[in-house]
């Protein structure tokens, strides 16, 4: 029953990669809806560039933003059909699913009161906050969540320059999951939220990890993370909780 926190054996002589988690549970591959994928084509680059990682099935989840990216139910499957039609034509065997990316906006709270949320797995939600500063009702829409029986991802939280390390502490007492983006741990978004990255390792405070993918650069990024020791740390020894979503 609780496999996932039993220690994955590590072989050097077997090249690294993302098999042992199996799910990448974060991107951006729908075609056309956010800005992730804009076209098929670009969708099945990126998700070529996650399988030859290791990937064997990958959750979408585009943004639902209100002043941005106004996606529902209706488009993001919309944008799933067109893609799996896609993956027939190029004979490309991969479960693909769809949630969503739910910004931490004015329309949040009502979603979760509306039930109007795009999940994953067993009632996982993953929703993300600004980048510029945090919202001042976030926790008792976290505790919402927990009430309505949602289980809270917080996305990237590495990226939010304004929140310390038992800032994210406190999320995470209070339910939320906390997801990495691998990509984090090579630098990619800069020096300071690579060493928030390291510190969320060695707190043990990572559930799960995943490619944040939007285009080409995020894909060599993150085959690139998997040389990082921090990385290779998450995919050996640690209680990652991607399997769960397998």
């Amino acid at each position: 029953m609780f496999n996932f926190f039993r220690k994955k054996e590590s072989n050097k002589d077997t090249p690294a990669s993302y098999s042992s988690i199996a799910v990448d549970m974060h991107s951006h591959v729908l075609p056309g809806i956010d800005d992730g994928a804009q076209n098929p084509q670009e969708s099945i680059y990126l998700i070529r560039k996650m399988m030859d990682a290791g990937i064997s099935k990958i959750i979408a989840t585009p943004h639902i933003m209100a002043d941005y990216y106004r996606n529902n139910a209706e488009t993001i499957n919309g944008a799933l059909a067109l893609l799996k039609q896609e993956l027939v034509k190029e004979n490309i065997d991969i479960v693909v699913e769809a949630a969503a990316e739910h910004y931490f906006d004015e329309t949040f709270e009502t979603r979760i009161d509306d039930d109007k949320l795009m999940i994953m797995g067993n009632n996982y939600v993953l929703f993300e906050l600004s980048f510029i500063s945090p919202p001042p009702n976030v926790f008792p829409a976290v505790q919402k969540l927990l009430e309505r029986g949602y289980k809270p991802i917080l996305a990237h939280p590495e990226r939010y320059s304004y929140m310390d390390i038992n800032q994210i502490k406190a999320f995470r007492d209070w339910g939320c999951n906390l997801q990495l983006n691998t990509i984090s741990l090579t630098g990619y978004y800069g020096k300071s939220t690579m060493k928030m990255a390291e510190s969320l390792v060695d707190n043990h405070m990572v559930d799960f990890i995943s490619s944040d993918m939007h285009h080409p650069k995020h894909a060599e990024a993150f085959k690139r993370a998997l040389k990082m020791p921090y990385v290779q740390r998450l995919l050996t020894d640690y209680p990652l909780k991607n399997i769960l979503l397998k």
